[in-house]
């Protein structure tokens, strides 16, 4: 039984010593994202172009639609 005792001691303070490192790499900045805000302005005409479309003329025609089938 006091193996057990010693088993879970061990686990909780690995946990907490990841835990630590975590927070630590956290607010250092290590998971910033420093690449993708150089490589957005390469694709952002790709975005204007897809919102340019008309999307409401489609979804108008197949209101229009359900409408006249549940009629």
């Amino acid at each position: 039984m006091s193996v057990i005792y010693l088993l879970l001691t061990i686990s909780i303070v690995v946990a907490l010593v990841f835990f630590a490192a975590f927070i630590i790499s956290v607010r250092s900045g290590q998971y910033d994202d420093s690449y993708t805000p150089s490589v957005r302005m390469l694709f952002e005409d790709e975005v204007v172009k897809n919102t340019t479309t008309k999307p409401n003329t489609k979804i108008k025609k197949s209101n229009q639609l359900n409408k006249k089938q549940k009629l």
